[in-house]
């Protein structure tokens, strides 16, 4: 079964958006092209309010993702839990579809008798120790979360840790929103692990707007360029081999 490499988005926020495109409309967008949009709402003694929580679960829902609002002391095991649970999901999602293809009549894992679906549950476990990951982290640096800022990190780094003791390769990418100079910024290109976090992180500024659905578009184009860089590459090393022959 080919799955590729598994790509999302993880967005940690702890409230609304308040310029820019509507978020829910790009997290649906990065759906229909194959990325999940996951949802980490991050309170401290307060609360998010109902439009934020509303916008959090919806964000999720839209790209096929999963969201969780927590206080910011359970994010390093939140982040973990929900990138493994939207792993899970995907994989899933995507055994429904060759089963479908397989037995017709949509049949889907929940459809098998009992000793077959702990089968194919086993195919999809091992399927998520060996999938390779993409994931890109955009990370809320309104004012509001300069004193969450110091946790979000170390919850990333232990995510890095986490998804690496997998067999599969893993990818990960790091946004910030608001950048410095634009609605967005990009603070880590794809890279397999994330011990620089700490002198990146050091550097982070607070303050200003919160463009959730600018920073979900930039993400979104993003996954698109590394695409097209792969197919260029491809391209030409068919090329290549077609002159040499």
């Amino acid at each position: 079964m080919k799955t590729g490499s598994l790509k999302q988005i993880l967005l940690i926020t702890d409230g609304c958006s308040n310029v820019g495109e509507d978020p829910i409309a790009m997290s649906a967008l990065a759906k229909e092209q194959g990325v999940s949009v996951n949802v980490i709402g991050v309170m401290e003694n307060d609360v998010i309010d109902e439009k934020g929580m509303q916008e959090i679960e919806s964000i999720a829902l839209s790209g096929g993702g999963v969201s969780q609002i927590v206080y910011a002391r359970q994010l390093s095991h939140t982040v973990q839990m929900v990138t493994r649970q939207a792993m899970t999901q995907t994989l899933q999602g995507v055994v429904n579809r060759e089963l479908t293809q397989i037995l017709g009549n949509k049949q889907t894992i929940e459809d098998l008798p009992p000793e077959q679906r702990g089968e194919v549950m086993e195919v999809v476990d091992e399927l998520g120790e060996t999938v390779e990951m993409e994931v890109l982290i955009l990370v809320d640096t309104s004012a509001s979360m300069k004193h969450k800022l110091p946790t979000v990190k170390e919850a990333l780094f232990d995510l890095s840790l986490s998804l690496n003791a997998r067999t599969g390769k893993n990818k990960f990418a790091l946004f910030v929103f608001p950048g410095k100079k634009n609605d967005v910024e990009k603070l880590l290109d794809w890279t397999p692990k994330l011990e620089s976090l700490t002198s990146v992180f050091a550097k982070l500024s607070t303050g200003g707007i919160t463009p959730t659905g600018p920073a979900l578009r930039e993400a979104i184009t993003y996954f698109d360029k590394k695409r097209s860089l792969r197919n260029l590459i491809s391209r030409d090393d068919d090329e290549y081999y077609e002159e040499s022959i």
